[in-house]
């Protein structure tokens, strides 16, 4: 459905309604690409927040209104943008199943499934995890995690919109804050399982300590180096390997990030010369993956209140286990059993 808030920055029908502020419109020269992938490097805006303008009826290309994030650009033509003004910190409840892991009076765990968005950002105000959250239950407000980046009540860690498994959500502000410096101080213990394709012929454990920063051309993307980078490690342990027949190495890889940056784990892997499967931003889109193969499978958090190591985990999706198999690879009986440190 169109969004009656978007007018049309190149003269379409769109028409903005009642009193509602005119949203900022925008004319632009397409790189070849997907549109969202494009919009988000020429905007500086994350893809999702871009996926949300474009199925909300406010992206123009050529003069004709573009619904679809994935429509092909050959690059040239004129893309209309017409942002619309973020959404109220009131957000609607919805009623959406959830793959509940842990729930006490602190915390709810979940399997966040992949194609969710963790949290309403601007142009994205339905169908995240805050939204199906609200529909079971109130969440708290802390001030300052209303503005420009979204609506984040209770979060405290956020994971990629196609990136699947475990995720905390605090349910009190006290909860919120003894977590939050869980995080800040490294004291979470984080294991991923990701499909790796590439370069990387991995026989042993690797550990990659490279910093991690903003692309300083493609902003939507992150690079080892960049602009403000962060100091980033993860080591990755190969679980089991075998050659695609091209010239490249599959790998079924755990990954412990010792630290939490932005896009940290898909950079590293790309670093090594073995971007995730399926991965479009850092790799190449993939027919066995309709999104990148990552799932955060284990997470060890203090809890909040007694302090206690808190285990959790998530089961690997079976969009994953399928993609591995049909690759011709097995799957470890060590799969869903955590690593020592984790």
């Amino acid at each position: 459905m169109k969004n009656p808030a978007c007018a049309a920055a190149t003269g379409g029908t769109l028409r903005a309604v009642n009193d509602a502020p005119r949203p900022e419109s925008s004319l632009l020269t397409a790189t070849p690409g997907r549109l969202d992938a494009v919009l988000s490097a020429l905007t500086g805006a994350s893809r999702s927040q871009v996926a949300g303008w474009i199925t909300g009826g406010c992206v123009q290309v050529a003069g004709q209104t573009a619904l679809k994030p994935a429509l092909k650009l050959r690059g040239g033509e004129v893309l209309g943008v017409s942002v619309p003004p973020p959404p109220d910190a009131t957000v609607r409840a919805e009623d959406v199943p959830l793959d509940v892991l842990f729930e006490d009076e602190s915390l709810i765990a979940v399997n966040k499934p992949a194609g969710m968005i963790t949290h309403p950002a601007p142009g994205v105000s339905t169908g995240t995890l805050v939204n199906a959250l609200l529909g079971r239950m109130s969440l708290p407000q802390q001030d300052g995690h209303d503005g420009p980046d979204g609506y984040r009540p209770g979060i405290v860690h956020r994971l990629d919109r196609d990136t699947s498994g475990v995720i905390v959500v605090a349910k009190t502000v006290a909860a919120h804050a003894a977590l939050a410096a869980a995080f800040k101080d490294r004291r979470t213990r984080k294991t991923y399982l990701a499909i790796a394709a590439g370069q990387w012929k991995a026989q042993e454990p690797a550990q990659v300590d490279a910093p991690v920063g903003r692309h300083p051309v493609q902003r939507q993307r992150m690079t080892v180096g960049g602009a403000q980078p962060r100091d980033a490690q993860t080591l990755f342990t190969p679980l089991d390997s075998l050659p695609d027949g091209h010239g490249r190495t599959l790998t079924l890889v755990r990954a412990q990030p010792r630290t939490g940056r932005t896009h940290q784990i898909r950079v590293h892997l790309a670093h090594l010369g073995s971007p995730i499967l399926g991965d479009s931003v850092y790799g190449r889109e993939s027919e066995l993956m309709p999104r990148h193969a990552l799932h955060a499978q284990f997470l060890t958090i203090p809890h909040p209140v007694t302090g206690r190591a808190l285990h959790l985990h998530a089961p690997v999706p079976d969009d994953m286990l399928s993609a591995w198999i049909s690759l011709g690879g097995r799957l470890p009986v060590t799969l869903d059993v955590p690593p020592r440190d984790g």
